[in-house]
């Protein structure tokens, strides 16, 4: 027994040691991609290892990112996918303070394959798009794509966690107590498949913001997590 747990203590050391390796050889490319696009440029390491303080390095201002910081909403889904992640390229997205940004995240991988971390790059495409939306007005072209969604990048991930709370809030529209058995159970499991308790302490501030108690919140996320049948067998939770 004794030398089993060696074994794995050592296999889990090894595998650290290499996804440790693989970030140090990215970092000095994160400075080199922003430098070659410019201003407009932001690129952000993630080692997924410490959600809350996910961001290794970043160069380049576009979503205030600093090194310490949280992961985002994108990277937290990421994260709730597991290995079955796969890279998410061009994609559009809003910051909190309006900017339009283009971003690409691409899984960082092992040697087993297992996902660990994310090397994201983020471009400032506001000033591009007015410019392309004011030519397709004295043009005549008909409007652009609908308005992209708005994305928290914090460097606080009870503020990204908070966010995410607040989006479903907003779309189911009912407070808790007025939420029957499935829709709180379909709360959790979209909350579970958005990454959210995959942070410290996200129950108990997902909970708290409910207004339950952290017994309560771990019961639904654990039926949320036994069935994709959330129909109740009799009565409300």
């Amino acid at each position: 027994m004794v030398v089993e747990v060696n074994a794995g203590t050592s296999a889990e050391a090894s595998a650290d040691a290499e996804r440790d390796a693989i970030l140090a050889a990215l970092t000095p490319a994160v400075a080199g991609i922003a430098a070659t696009f410019g201003p407009v440029c932001e690129v952000v390491l993630h080692d997924y290892r410490r959600p809350e303080s996910s961001v290794v390095a970043v160069s380049g201002t576009v979503t205030g990112r600093a090194v310490g910081g949280a992961m985002s909403e994108i990277g937290l889904r990421v994260l709730a996918r597991g290995d079955d992640a796969a890279d998410d390229l061009n994609y559009l997205t809003r910051t909190d303070s309006g900017k339009l940004v283009k971003s690409s995240t691409m899984v960082l991988r092992d040697s087993t394959g297992a996902v660990f971390g994310a090397l994201c790059v983020n471009l400032d495409v506001t000033a591009v798009t007015e410019a392309h939306t004011l030519l397709g007005a004295l043009a005549g072209l008909t409007p652009g794509p609908a308005e992209p969604p708005v994305t928290t990048f914090g460097n606080d991930i009870d503020s990204v966690v908070d966010a995410i709370l607040d989006a479903h809030r907003l779309r189911q529209n009912l407070t808790w107590a007025a939420l029957d058995r499935t829709r709180r159970l379909d709360l959790f499991r979209s909350l579970d498949e958005h990454g959210v308790f995959a942070v410290r302490r996200a129950v108990e501030q997902v909970a708290a913001r409910l207004g339950i108690s952290r017994a309560s919140a771990y019961s639904y996320l654990a039926q949320a997590r036994a069935t994709d049948d959330p129909t109740p067998h009799g009565g409300h939770a």
